[in-house]
């Protein structure tokens, strides 16, 4: 991908999963707008708004070794030059606490809107498919 923009965008992208596989709460937070909107398998089926709900898993979960995400088949479409949707297959590997290795996949749409001169994460759809 050689749009600069578009590029830009999947950087913010793999921070904001970085951030999220290493409970990073302040970059997390710092990338995302107060209002921040979801469809997500823990919400269960409810839209969730702002960032009480996401903050929880940052700050009540342990975390058992490192994972890593990793941005699989991704599709950036510009909503004008201050809106934008990335869209792509997230795999997330992990090693449990008895050593063994787990990869998960979930299908992922964010939404970031310029802001200020800077881009901000304002809403995620993401599908769980193990």
């Amino acid at each position: 991908m050689h749009d600069p923009v578009k590029q830009e965008l999947l950087s913010l992208t793999q921070r904001l999963l970085d951030a999220i596989v290493g409970g990073d709460w302040e970059t997390y937070q710092s990338l995302c707008d107060p209002t921040l909107s979801a469809h997500e398998p823990e919400a269960r089926g409810v839209w969730v708004e702002g960032m009480a709900f996401h903050q929880f898993y940052f700050t009540q979960l342990p975390r058992v070794g490192a994972p890593q995400a990793t941005i699989c088949a991704p599709h950036v479409r510009m909503l004008g030059d201050s809106a934008a949707i990335v869209c792509y297959v997230r795999l997330v590997q992990s090693v449990d606490a008895t050593g063994t290795p787990h990869t998960s996949r979930s299908e992922e749409t964010r939404v970031w809107q310029r802001q200020g001169g800077a881009w901000k994460h304002v809403h995620f759809h993401r599908s769980s498919t193990a």
